[in-house]
């Protein structure tokens, strides 16, 4: 009866082992919001220095978050936010870039 001692969680897509993970579910959430903040900020020519400087952060932080996750739940939540951060980093870039108008002509 070693099933009755370890729950069944290989059906469910946020399955976690118990346990508290701070950093991770930090990283988790600071890649979210700068995901968001990127891809929703990509719509607006103007603000192409905040779209890309924040999508670039989001994706370092997102695969650092990425190298160092444990469970299912924090690698779903990671891809979303890595997913949004490089589509806004992606479009920042063509409207202008990282410096676009600060640096040159």
């Amino acid at each position: 009866m070693a099933q009755a001692m370890h729950p069944t969680v290989a059906g469910s897509l946020f399955a976690t082992d118990g346990k508290t993970r701070p950093l991770q579910d930090a990283l988790m959430a600071i890649t979210l919001v700068l995901g968001l903040l990127s891809f929703i900020t990509s719509f607006f020519h103007g603000l192409h220095l905040l779209t890309s400087w924040t999508g670039l952060v989001g994706l370092g932080v997102g695969i650092y978050g990425q190298w160092i996750s444990v469970t299912t739940r924090e690698r779903f939540g990671l891809i979303l936010g890595l997913g949004a951060a490089g589509v806004g980093f992606l479009i920042g870039m063509a409207h202008g870039g990282l410096f676009g108008g600060l640096i040159g002509s």
